[in-house]
């Protein structure tokens, strides 16, 4: 919600470049060692944003790459507590996404934090970006689902296919200038990012680890 009525307050006086990211410095889903979001930011590529118009803040492909919805395998006949983003999917493209075709398979890196031109911001009326919020509005949906099929949306919004899956090592060198990472895997550089063992990190870190003890985080 806090994204779409940014653009539509903002349309015709946004900066060149939009950053939209969560509030605090310090959360699990960081692409950085520390999941430390100033040093995620100090080292973006302004130029390469404004190249590719749309950049995920996290080139990890853990969660949500390289297949994280199959929207037409299991349809809900009902919403309840236990329903997945999957089975509301189709109905919500849909609705969000008239004229397109559902897509058999959606993949993103999670979590909603990425970095967008203007151009490409422009390249919908703000009439679209109404329609989106008010769907968000008058949706059934309870908010947890509703916020999930957005998050794996921005990226078709902004122009990307349906399964936007960079590979890792190029993505971290593209957008990070991080171009000396040891990557195992085309999704993966552990050196860079780890998937932490809770999703609330502890108090007082980085100086905290997990176990409670002091860490130097200078070397981290």
């Amino acid at each position: 919600m806090t994204y779409l009525t940014y653009i539509i307050d903002n349309y015709s006086s946004l900066p060149d470049i939009v950053i939209f990211l969560h509030a605090e410095r310090y959360q699990w889903h960081n692409d950085d060692p520390l999941y430390d979001g100033v040093r995620t930011l100090s080292r973006l590529q302004l130029t390469y944003i404004l190249e590719q118009g749309y950049v995920n803040l996290r080139c990890v492909w853990t969660l949500g790459c390289p297949h994280e919805i199959h929207p037409l395998d299991h349809p809900a006949d009902e919403i309840t507590s236990e329903t997945h983003a999957d089975q509301v999917y189709a109905a919500a493209f849909k609705e969000l996404f008239p004229d397109a075709p559902i897509p058999e398979s959606i993949g993103v890196s999670c979590c909603a934090q990425f970095a967008v031109s203007k151009a490409t911001i422009l390249q919908r009326p703000r009439e679209e970006y109404e329609r989106y919020r008010r769907w968000l509005l008058e949706t059934d949906l309870e908010d947890g689902l509703s916020g999930r099929v957005l998050e794996y949306s921005w990226h078709i919004i902004f122009g990307k296919e349906a399964v936007f899956c960079p590979n890792a090592e190029v993505c971290y060198c593209k957008v990070f200038v991080l171009c000396d990472l040891q990557c195992e895997d085309e999704g993966h550089c552990r050196e860079q990012y780890t998937l932490p063992p809770f999703s609330t990190l502890p108090e007082g870190w980085p100086w905290s680890g997990w176990d409670g003890a002091w860490q130097n985080a200078t070397v981290m």
